[in-house]
């Protein structure tokens, strides 16, 4: 699975036709996405100052199961003073966190909401619980499936006898350890708002450019799904926050450093080290939400082609993947208006000598590197036909391809193999760009 990173920048240059007006350049960065751990010793046995080992007695675990259940049917029912009534009395802080949690959840479309515990998760903390607790969620309409995450809760002794209370709904520490993605709702107030096929996920400060940017990823929809012969949903959840910390909560993010990425799509798997996509969705930063226009759209469009891909190209050369990406991206465009980054065109008066590999594909050149992938998409596009580029997508989406496996497809598919691709790509090109 993939976690895709765009940086929109302004060096891009117009095609040859056009008047010389510097166009948006889309700099796409990748990056591979690491899933929350599953499995095993999940209370971390050597986390500092670890409760004791000593397993939770069965009616302790019972009564634990009753207290979440609760919790779920109040959150369901959107019933606030029944998800308050469950807490530990007397800590004002954990209500007030709690109520901001359970507006954000009635905003929500949520068509599962339901804990689990296995009681080899729960040991005593003194006169403590700590709970490694499965939350299934599913955003109906928008997850093809429950997502199971995790976090870890501390249950105290309640008022009504042999009960437990929620003394602390999640811990952030134990998160960053076990590589837990949290949501935007599960970090502080959002405002949700959905039109038909797109889910935007706000906060009080970026609420006011909701209407212009739902109406791009609507729009986006159409002109993607014109063009990406798969079936897939046509529907999207988009975090659009006015702080771009949670950019930086995206596991393996693109190039590190959430400043420098304008969006960044990620898959979301229905359990944590699993391969089973239960949607992808992606997030802008909170500069893309005062520059709209088509710099904006085009990113947009690129992003939901991963959208609609989903894991049908997790083993396609990224080569392939992201130039496919771009191609899509661009074809509302007329052409001059389809800009290109002044790397890319000096790489190709250099001459591309191959295409790009996967490892580095991210590197210092990855400007020359999106710009050369979505060519030679472009390349096959004219010489061969679209279909035939969809075609090489269910041909190369093969884990047991090697380079010289994926050099074979393309001798058979297209006559040439990926050395004389690439310099076909780089003379296109040339040819559109001019000088």
């Amino acid at each position: 699975m993939h976690a895709l990173g765009a940086r929109i920048t302004h060096d891009e240059l117009p095609a040859a036709t056009t008047s010389g007006r510097t166009l948006t350049v889309l700099a796409l960065l990748l990056g591979l996405t690491a899933t929350a751990s599953g499995g095993c010793s999940l209370l971390g046995d050597d986390d500092d100052a670890a409760p004791s080992s000593v397993l939770a007695p069965a009616d302790v675990v019972a009564a634990l199961t009753v207290a979440l259940d609760q919790r779920a049917e109040a959150v369901r029912n959107h019933d606030t003073r029944g998800l308050l009534a469950g807490l530990a009395a007397g800590d004002r802080a954990l209500r007030r966190q709690q109520r901001a949690y359970a507006v954000n959840l009635a905003e929500l479309p949520l068509g599962t909401f339901d804990y689990e515990l296995d009681p080899a998760d729960v040991v005593r903390d003194g006169n403590d619980y700590l709970a490694v607790v499965g939350l299934r969620t599913q955003l109906t309409g928008f997850d093809t499936q429950p997502v199971l995450s995790r976090d870890r809760m501390r249950f105290t002794p309640s008022g009504e006898a042999g009960g437990y209370a929620v003394a602390s709904a999640t811990d952030p520490d134990w998160r960053a350890a076990h590589d837990v993605q949290p949501q935007p709702w599960d970090l502080g107030p959002v405002v949700v708002r959905v039109v038909p096929g797109v889910l935007g996920v706000f906060d009080r400060d970026s609420v006011g450019a909701a209407d212009r940017l739902l109406a791009d990823v609507t729009r986006g929809i159409s002109d993607v799904a014109a063009v990406v012969p798969v079936d897939w949903s046509r529907a999207v959840v988009v975090y659009a926050l006015s702080d771009p910390a949670y950019l930086a909560t995206v596991p393996d993010l693109p190039g590190g450093d959430p400043q420098t990425l304008d969006g960044v799509a990620f898959p979301v798997t229905a359990e944590p080290g699993e391969s089973d996509l239960a949607s992808t969705r992606f997030a802008l930063h909170p500069r893309l939400l005062d520059h709209g226009g088509p710099g904006r759209a085009r990113l947009i469009r690129h992003e939901l082609t991963h959208v609609a891909l989903g894991s049908s190209d997790d083993h396609a050369p990224v080569w392939l993947s992201e130039g496919l990406a771009e191609y899509v991206s661009v074809r509302p465009l007329p052409p001059e208006r389809r800009g290109i980054s002044q790397g890319a065109l000096d790489a190709a008066r250099e001459g591309f000598v191959d295409l790009p590999g996967d490892a580095d594909f991210n590197d210092a050149a990855s400007r020359a590197h999106y710009g050369e992938a979505w060519w030679a998409c472009e390349y096959v596009a004219t010489s061969y036909g679209e279909p035939t580029l969809w075609s090489l997508l269910d041909e190369l989406d093969d884990p047991d391809l090697d380079a010289t496996g994926r050099n074979e497809v393309l001798k058979t598919w297209l006559g040439i193999g990926s050395r004389q691709l690439a310099s076909r790509a780089g003379r296109l090109l040339l040819h559109t760009y001019g000088s």
